[in-house]
């Protein structure tokens, strides 16, 4: 039988726009869109504007009472209408953020088996070896330019989850294109499945990922190097960064790749740069320059050992000799001080290894290092007792705190915990976010050390100048900047990051102060083609409907 008027509109180019989740515009679609892409039955007869859409989906949004439920809201919006979901997103952002990231992305990964919706991103496994290069020229949109790829090793402080790690590189990208304003058509999320020794895993019925103990090793090695390999030949100049892959596999990774390619290690170098910002800006309220800090550190993992190394190096840069500057970092691992007299160190460990004797416990340790810095990520909640920050404050007028292990049921301590015990003395920081405490009258605002200050801001400044590398220098500059965004009024309430409703702007400027670097140390492949500034803004994602 005939199938109707042949001049009639080919009613799959509507479908494939509403299925299309960077085309759909829902109810958005204009009176002439919807004759010619015949979706006039399809849909709703109202037309409204994407304000009209905004106000539905934050309404909606804030009738769900749990954390997790708002998540799979905002995620399911995602999957229809990106456009819709970036402007709700972005007008809403101190709201929004601890639902899309952190804390609630630790319980997403968690839950991630019993709550599949859309995938999105490549799963790519030990199964696909030969093979990677031509799964990634599978992939819809080949102008790819950011790729956040996770083995699922070490998700925040909640250890191996395998392939339910997919939720970080989703949320690292969400925050690339809203805080950094990169367009979210060229990123691209990678889970690589080489699976996974949590045993509870492999025994839930609805874990989505290789049921198999975690590779390593020589077939681990060349599983990482063909992607790798393949992402640059399939992407060139895409940059790679690489996201909560475990201690070992994260610094042997850095060390192979960073010269090779526009690559980095957030959970090292991103985390190092923001808790630096962290000690500039606090310094501010201290009056200690940076080079007058001693920092203990409780944990010696990948965002420790990355703080640890980008203070060093701010040091050297103000003057301090290298062992000047590591002789003011003290770590404190699963097994006690990190000290020479230690076996087994292992290499990335070593270089912060201290001539002292180590100390049994951490009051103790704080009575003898006198540190004016206390930063912790070690996934260990409540490490930070009322007795060590006791002792914290007994050695300092203004010790600075960092609590930095995420989500918020593993941080050290919480921020009621570090004001109360310090008689409101203390600067203080978290991963994760904590409502305001008042003491004596007064008001102490923490602020989220969190590491969407500084990925999204490199990572545009990256993209804007075609990076070939990004370097040492590049993280320096962006903790710089970053401390730079933090305001007088924001001193004066205890924080010592910008508010969420600035942080486009801290990205825009960090992102001119990094492409500024690449282009004085000519390891820019793009030609600069005026105003730095400009160019960063012109490049910036705006969600809003094309006419």
């Amino acid at each position: 039988m005939p199938h109707g008027d042949q001049s009639s509109p080919d009613h799959r180019d509507g479908i494939a726009r509403l299925r299309d989740p960077l085309g759909n515009k829902g109810s958005a679609f204009t009176a002439e869109e919807r004759t010619r892409l015949g979706l006039e039955a399809m849909l709703p007869s109202a037309i409204e504007t994407l304000a009209q859409q905004v106000a539905r989906a934050i309404d909606y949004v804030r009738s769900k009472t749990v954390a997790m439920e708002k998540y799979l809201a905002l995620r399911a919006l995602q999957d229809e209408n990106e456009t819709l979901f970036y402007r709700v997103v972005l007008d809403h952002m101190q709201e929004l953020l601890p639902v899309i990231y952190t804390p609630t992305v630790g319980q997403a990964c968690l839950d991630w088996g019993r709550n599949l919706q859309r995938p999105r991103g490549l799963h790519i496994s030990m199964q696909h070896r030969g093979r990677i290069g031509q799964l990634l020229k599978q992939w819809p949109r080949q102008d790819i330019r950011v790729i956040v790829a996770t083995d699922g090793g070490r998700i925040l402080g909640l250890g191996d989850l395998g392939a339910n790690g997919m939720g970080i590189p989703i949320g690292k990208l969400t925050l690339y294109t809203v805080c950094g304003g990169v367009p979210p058509e060229v990123c691209l999320p990678v889970l690589l499945d080489v699976g996974t020794d949590n045993d509870a895993l492999r025994g839930d019925p609805y874990y989505l990922g290789e049921r198999h103990p975690r590779a390593h090793g020589e077939a681990y090695d060349a599983f990482i190097e063909e992607f790798v390999t393949a992402t640059q030949s399939v992407f060139p100049g895409a940059v790679l960064q690489f996201e909560d892959f475990n201690n070992k596999c994260a610094f042997a990774l850095l060390e192979r790749y960073r010269t090779r390619l526009c690559c980095f290690n957030d959970d090292v170098q991103g985390t190092g740069a923001m808790a630096l910002a962290g000690l500039y800006s606090s310094g501010r309220i201290t009056g200690r320059r940076l080079t007058d800090e001693r920092i203990l550190f409780v944990g010696a993992g990948e965002a420790c050992l990355g703080i640890g190394a980008m203070i060093v190096a701010a040091m050297r840069h103000e003057g301090l000799a290298s062992t000047q500057a590591r002789q003011r970092c003290l770590f404190i691992d699963s097994k006690g001080t990190v000290v020479e007299s230690r076996s087994n160190l292992p290499e990335h460990k070593r270089a912060f290894a201290q001539a002292i004797a180590a100390l049994p416990d951490l009051v103790s340790t704080i009575e003898a290092f006198r540190p004016t810095a206390l930063i912790g990520a070690c996934g260990k909640p409540g490490v930070f007792t009322q007795a060590v920050l006791e002792a914290m404050a007994r050695v300092n007028q203004r010790p600075v705190v960092f609590a930095l292990s995420n989500p918020t049921s593993q941080s050290e301590c919480n921020a009621l915990a570090a004001y109360t015990s310090t008689q409101g003395r203390a600067v203080f920081a978290s991963g994760s976010p904590f409502e305001p405490v008042t003491l004596a009258g007064r008001t102490h605002s923490p602020a989220q050390a969190n590491n969407s200050y500084i990925f999204p801001g490199v990572g545009l400044g990256l993209l804007v100048s075609g990076a070939s590398m990004a370097t040492e220098e590049m993280f320096l500059a962006a903790a710089r900047q970053l401390s730079a965004e933090v305001s007088e009024a924001d001193l004066q309430a205890g924080r010592i990051f910008p508010p969420a409703t600035r942080m486009r702007e801290a990205a825009a400027a960090i992102a001119v102060a990094v492409a500024a670097i690449a282009h004085e140390h000519s390891i820019a492949t793009r030609p600069r083609v005026g105003n730095l500034h400009a160019e960063v803004a012109a490049f910036m994602y705006e969600p809003g409907y094309a006419i």
